[in-house]
C-alpha cells in the first residue's frame, strides 16, 4: 500500500518560506501543485527603540532547520518518502540586511528588518547629493531613496556597529538580504558555503542596476558600500549548491525568490499585465510588465519580478507596497489586547458588520506607496461614544482595504487599462469577511485559490524547473488549473466610492506627525514627536471609556 503510494506520488519539491513574522518548510508534488505537508514556526521581531524592528539571524536559520525536520516527519507518517525530494526552493522577506563573519558563521548584528525605520536621517542627508534634474537612484534601480530598502541599512551598520566596521576591514564581512544568509548557511557555511543572491532580491537592495542586472558602482559608491561584501547574483531558478545537513543533506537548492516575486510566479502571472496582491505583514501588488521596465508616475515601485535560468529572459513589475496589513491585527493582538488570537479579528467584525464611521489608519513605519510619507503616524479617528471594539476590528480589516485601494488605482493611472478582477493571496486570505471587502471597496471581484500557498509554490515552481533538476515544467500547457473562490461586489458603485473619499481624508491626517528625524543618534529625545500618532488614538481610547473599548455594556 506504501509503495503504490509513493508510485503515484512521484517526484517531489520542498520550499523554504521565510517571512517576517515566520518560517515554514512546505513540500509539493511537481506534477499536481498539490500541498502534502508542511511546518511552521513562529520568529520574534524585537524592538530595541521605537520605530527599530530587529531579528535574530541564527533565530531565523534554526527555525528553517527545525522546519525542514518536523516537515520531514510528517511525511514520514504519510508513508511518503522524502528521498523523492529533488529541490528545494527559498522564499524570503525581502530588504531584511544582514551582515556575518565568514571566518566564524556568527551574524555581527541582527538582522535590521524592513520595517526598521531608524535610517530615516540617513535618507534625508543622502538626498541632498542625489542632483535635481539627475534622480541616478531611481532610475538605476527603480526604487525611491527610502528607509526601505537594505542600501540605508547596511550603511547604517557601516557607521554605527564596531563589529561590522572592524569585520570589513579585515575583509571577514559578508553581506546579505535573508536568502543569502540561509543558503550560505545551508550549503556549508564556514565550509565552502555559497554566498549569492538572485535578481528579484538584488533588485531591492537599491545598489543593483536592474537593467544591466549588475551590482552598480556608482551606486555602491553613493551610498559608500564596499563591493566586496556583496553576494554574487545569480537567476531565480538555477542550482546554487546542495544542502550540507539534516534530513534533506545532498538535495540542490535551486530556486531563488523574494517573498512577492515567488507569489507573483505562484499565481502564475506569467503574462504581460497579470496581477497578484499578497496579504501578509504588509500587502504587495505586484503587475508584470514583461520585459520592459515601466516607470510609475503614480508612487509605484519599478522592480525585476523574477528571471527563471540563466539564460531566461528577465521580467519586470510594477509594485505597489503597504507597510501594515497583517501587523495591525498583530498590533490589536499585543499591543491593544482586544483579541487574544489573529483569528478573532473575523468574529469581532462580523459582530457589528460596520466600522460606525470609524477609520483606521496604521502608518505605524509611515506610509508606503503611493505616498513614501515617513511622517506619517497612526491614528484611528471618527470615535464616539457608540464606537466598540468590534467597530476599530471592522475598521482594521477595512484599511487594509483601502491601502490596497490606493495602489491599484496607482497601478491603473501608470498601466492605462484597469485590472478587471483581483487575484489575492497570503495568509490573511482566509478571512472572508477582508475578502468581501475587498471587493466592495475595489468595486471589482477579488479571486483567491484554493490553496493559498503561492508564495511557497512559487519557489517550488523555480527549484523544480532549474536546469539539472527538471522535475517541474513551466509550459503553459503543463501548469495545472487552479480552483477558485470568487468575490463579487456587494454594495454599489456609490457607497464605495464615499467610504474611500472618507478614508482619503483620514490619511491626509495622518501625515506631519514627526518632524524630527535623526533615530541613529542614540538620544532618547528624538522619539519625543514620535508617540504623537499613538498618543491620539490613546487619548481618544479615554475619551471613548474603557468599557466601551472592552465591549462591556
Amino acid at each position: 500500500m506504501a509503495a503504490a503510494k509513493k508510485a503515484v506520488l512521484g517526484l517531489l519539491v520542498g520550499a523554504v518560506d521565510q517571512g517576517t513574522s515566520s518560517t515554514r518548510f512546505l513540500v509539493f508534488n511537481s506534477k499536481t501543485a498539490e500541498l502534502l505537508s508542511h511546518h511552521q514556526v513562529e520568529i520574534k521581531q524585537e524592538f530595541p527603540r521605537e520605530g527599530w524592528v530587529e531579528q535574530d539571524p541564527k533565530e531565523i536559520l534554526q527555525s528553517v532547520y527545525e522546519c525542514i525536520e518536523k516537515t520531514c516527519e510528517k511525511l514520514g507518517q504519510l508513508n511518503i518518502d522524502i528521498s523523492n525530494i529533488k529541490a528545494i526552493g527559498v522564499s524570503n522577506q525581502r530588504e531584511t540586511t544582514v551582515v556575518w563573519d565568514k571566518l566564524t558563521g556568527e551574524p555581527l548584528y541582527n538582522a535590521v528588518v524592513w520595517l526598521d525605520l531608524r535610517t530615516q536621517s540617513t535618507v534625508e542627508n543622502l538626498y541632498k547629493r542625489i542632483p535635481g534634474n539627475n534622480n541616478f537612484v531611481k532610475s538605476k534601480t527603480g526604487l525611491p531613496l527610502s528607509t526601505y530598502f537594505s542600501a540605508v541599512k547596511l550603511r547604517w551598520l557601516l557607521d554605527n556597529v564596531r563589529k561590522v566596521q572592524k569585520a570589513v576591514e579585515e575583509n571577514r564581512a559578508l553581506f546579505g538580504t535573508i536568502d543569502s544568509w540561509l543558503i550560505w548557511s545551508l550549503t556549508g557555511g564556514v565550509n565552502g558555503g555559497v554566498h549569492c543572491t538572485d535578481v528579484t532580491n538584488a533588485s531591492r537592495t537599491m545598489l543593483f542596476n536592474i537593467h544591466s542586472l549588475e551590482w552598480d558602482k556608482e551606486l555602491c559608491d553613493f551610498f559608500g558600500i564596499p563591493m566586496e561584501i556583496l553576494p554574487n547574483v545569480r537567476s531565480s531558478s538555477e542550482i546554487y549548491g546542495l544542502m550540507k545537513a539534516g534530513a534533506l543533506e545532498g538535495v540542490p537548492i535551486s530556486g531563488c525568490l523574494g517573498d512577492q516575486s515567488a507569489a507573483l510566479v505562484g499565481q502564475m502571472c506569467f503574462q504581460d499585465g497579470q496581477a497578484k496582491n499578497t496579504y501578509g505583514t504588509g500587502c504587495f501588488l505586484l503587475c508584470n510588465t514583461g520585459h520592459k521596465c515601466v516607470f510609475s508616475e503614480h508612487g509605484l515601485l519599478t522592480t525585476v519580478a523574477y528571471k527563471l535560468g540563466r539564460d531566461k529572459p528577465v521580467y519586470y513589475a510594477l509594485e505597489g507596497s503597504v507597510a501594515i496589513a497583517g501587523a495591525v491585527i498583530c498590533w490589536l493582538r499585543d499591543n491593544l489586547g482586544i483579541i487574544k488570537s489573529s483569528g478573532e479579528i473575523e468574529k469581532l467584525a462580523k459582530e457589528v458588520g460596520t466600522s460606525y464611521g470609524c477609520y483606521f489608519v496604521p502608518a505605524f513605519s509611515g506610509l508606503y506607496a503611493p505616498y513614501w510619507e515617513p511622517s506619517a503616524r497612526g491614528i484611528i479617528c471618527g470615535l464616539t461614544q457608540f464606537t466598540n471594539k468590534c467597530h476599530i476590528a471592522f475598521a482594521a480589516l477595512e484599511a487594509v482595504c483601502f491601502q490596497t485601494r490606493e495602489i491599484l488605482d496607482a497601478m491603473n493611472r501608470d498601466c492605462g487599462i484597469p485590472l478587471s478582477h483581483l487575484q489575492v493571496d497570503g495568509g490573511m486570505t482566509s478571512n472572508k469577511i477582508l475578502m468581501q471587502l475587498q471587493a466592495d471597496i475595489l468595486y471589482i471581484p477579488v479571486v483567491k485559490p484554493s490553496m493559498p500557498e503561492t508564495t511557497a509554490l512559487g519557489a517550488a515552481m523555480a527549484a523544480g524547473a532549474a536546469e539539472g533538476v527538471g522535475v517541474w515544467s513551466l509550459e503553459p500547457e503543463d501548469l495545472s488549473a487552479v480552483t477558485m473562490e470568487r468575490f463579487e461586489p456587494q454594495i454599489n458603485a456609490e457607497e464605495s466610492e464615499i467610504r474611500y473619499s472618507t478614508w482619503k481624508k483620514a490619511v491626509m491626517k495622518s501625515m506631519g506627525w514627526v518632524t524630527t528625524q535623526s533615530p541613529e543618534s542614540g538620544d532618547p529625545s528624538i522619539f519625543c514627536s514620535l508617540p504623537l500618532g499613538i498618543f491620539i488614538v490613546s487619548s481618544m481610547v479615554m475619551l471613548i471609556g474603557a468599557r466601551y473599548i472592552s465591549g462591556i455594556p
